[in-house]
């Protein structure tokens, strides 16, 4: 079995990383990350537009690509690396996989040419002011009124929830849980774009007073949907964090090459070396993990439930630990806000505790694996 990417999809890594060097360096992070939208449309427009990456894996008779998750791996590595600010993931990864996996054609038809075009920003609404990503945890709830329905609720730490045209809400019925598409400026609606660590990546607190949705998929039936749509996120996530930690690696080796103490690079004391060799072992330990979880996504695998929890884990705490250690490396300059290392450092400790914490995901595979 051979997991190495080929040429296409090399090719389209290169695509990626080129556009991102020009349209997200920190210079262009700085700056979004004082809007409060938090993005640049005309950038979003030309993703869409010449590079098609909304629609990648959105199938073809839908307005997509139609391609694997393998692609979207490739290309969320890249984001991670350039921490691309855009409604990219929540958009592509938790959106249009939470409308893919809910079985619901007519809902594919009519949302997902939007969101593969680049017209429509969508996010998924499922943690509350918990903190947690469980579904039993979840107390916004849904109403029917003839045929339509109204959710009441509130929704925290929702992923571009200030901006998104489309949101996806996890609510319970008397069926059980459900999953429902609410439309921008909605009656009932509130918006709240909450402080964050993390500014390269905006959240909000939605809150909903008897607000019309449509119910996508079937009353009661979304558990099985919304759970994959977790692990594909898992995924998703993990493969961010190897680009993130492959780019604090090589700042920190550069750093070390150039910087001179005591009359020689710092790269050549054994203290740095053993940093350095420990990052490269954790980078390279993370790619193996998020690139089988995206051959199994790709695949529609059985392991994808453990394989995803197992990369998410894993990548969380090796992002986390090359983020740190970059900061170490570069000593006093590195703790400095003019310095990009605190940026990555705070995106990895946001990833970390998205959709759970890597103790959260030992749990979860615990369980999978019946020990």
């Amino acid at each position: 079995m051979n997991f190495a990417f080929n040429e296409e999809q090399e090719e389209l890594r290169r695509m990626v990383a080129k556009f991102l060097e020009e349209k997200s360096p920190e210079t262009e992070v700085r700056r979004l990350m004082e809007t409060s939208e938090g993005y640049d449309p005309a950038v979003w427009s030309q993703m869409a537009e010449q590079l098609g990456l909304q629609s990648l894996t959105i199938p073809e008779e839908f307005g997509g690509s139609g391609f694997s998750y393998v692609e979207l791996i490739v290309v969320l590595e890249e984001m991670g690396a350039a921490l691309l600010c855009a409604p990219f993931f929540s958009t592509v990864v938790l959106g249009a996989n939470a409308i893919l996996t809910s079985g619901d054609d007519a809902a594919k038809a009519k949302y997902l040419p939007g969101i593969a075009a680049g017209e429509t920003i969508a996010t998924l609404a499922i943690t509350e002011d918990n903190g947690r990503p469980e579904f039993d945890a979840i107390q916004t709830s849904a109403t029917q009124a003839g045929d339509s329905w109204n959710l009441t609720g509130t929704k925290s730490f929702v992923i571009d929830g200030h901006i998104a045209d489309l949101i996806l809400v996890a609510a319970n019925t008397p069926k059980g849980l459900s999953l429902f598409a609410v439309e921008k400026g909605a009656p009932g609606l509130s918006v709240e774009q909450l402080a964050t660590m993390d500014q390269t990546r905006k959240q909000a607190r939605l809150t909903f007073d008897a607000t019309p949705a449509e119910l996508i998929g079937s009353d009661g039936g979304a558990t099985a949907g919304l759970t994959k749509t977790l692990e594909l996120c898992a995924v998703g996530l993990a493969a961010e964090q190897v680009g993130g930690a492959q780019r604090c690696l090589t700042m920190a080796v550069e750093y070390a090459k150039a910087r001179i103490q005591f009359g020689r690079p710092i790269g050549s004391f054994q203290a740095i070396k053993h940093k350095c060799a420990d990052m490269l072992l954790e980078v390279e330990s993370s790619k193996s993990a998020a690139y089988y979880a995206g051959w199994a996504a790709a695949e529609d695998n059985e392991e994808l439930p453990v394989v995803a929890s197992l990369a998410k884990s894993y990548c969380s705490e090796a992002y986390m630990h090359t983020a740190a250690e970059n900061i170490q490396i570069h000593g006093g300059i590195g703790f400095t806000w003019e310095h990009p290392a605190h940026l990555y450092f705070k995106r990895a400790k946001s990833s970390e505790l998205l959709f759970g914490d890597p103790n959260y995901h030992r749990e979860l595979l615990a369980q999978r694996l019946g020990i």
